[in-house]
């Protein structure tokens, strides 16, 4: 993958290199290897699913590790999704993109990012335990600390966006619908996935949500 330029606001042409970059892997066989980070209750069972789904409309075979962490404490949690030709598991040891829900949770977790992979960060923060009882700050300088680390970053605003749709708890859909700027799917196979992964009353919602970030960098 090319390194992207943070200097250069013109957004459609970083994801059409990201995207191209990795249809390319895709054709030659390769897997894509996506991991999810952020804490408990923010949607990462419902982000990895849909993204799942869209992979196999899209005709690739998947793999879906379970959720690890403290979900039910609102602790940090991870999942990951892979797909591709063949895929023979669900382990990740390096991805090829991170959707983190959570901007500390993206600092805690880009070392499993690969050297050229991409990572993009919901510029949301949720306190842990050990920050609301005072034992630590909350870093401030998050931004400055990945891109120390990969320039192939982008924070975004989920939750500003979910709250114009009345419901903040869309953030996770309004992050993948970003994210699909990085993958060569159509959009069909999103909404199908959208379709079959959550219950009917909330298909129209989770769909304006997704198309919202989509639409984000437009």
């Amino acid at each position: 993958m090319d390194k992207i330029d943070n200097n250069n606001n013109n957004y459609n042409k970083v994801f059409k290199i990201v995207s191209e970059n990795s249809e390319s892997s895709l054709k030659k066989g390769e897997i894509i290897s996506i991991l999810f980070a952020g804490v408990g209750g923010q949607g990462i069972i419902l982000g990895s699913t849909v993204l799942a789904r869209a992979a196999i409309n899209a005709g690739f075979d998947v793999k879906v590790s379970e959720v690890h962490g403290m979900s039910q404490r609102g602790g940090s949690v991870e999942g990951s999704v892979r797909f591709g030709k063949k895929v023979f598991s669900p382990t990740i040891n390096k991805a090829d993109f991170i959707i983190a829900l959570e901007k500390l949770e993206g600092l805690r977790y880009i070392h499993q990012l690969k050297k050229c992979g991409f990572i993009l960060i919901n510029n949301h923060e949720i306190y842990p335990s050990s920050v609301s009882s005072k034992d630590v700050q909350y870093p401030s300088d998050i931004e400055s600390r990945v891109r120390e680390i990969t320039e192939n970053s982008l924070f975004i605003n989920a939750i500003e966006t979910a709250k114009r749709l009345n419901q903040i708890k869309v953030s996770n859909i309004v992050m993948l619908g970003a994210f699909s700027n990085l993958l060569s799917f159509e959009d069909k196979n999103w909404m199908e996935a959208i379709k079959e992964s959550v219950p009917g009353k909330a298909i129209d919602l989770n769909m304006k949500a997704f198309l919202e970030g989509k639409n984000l960098f437009m």
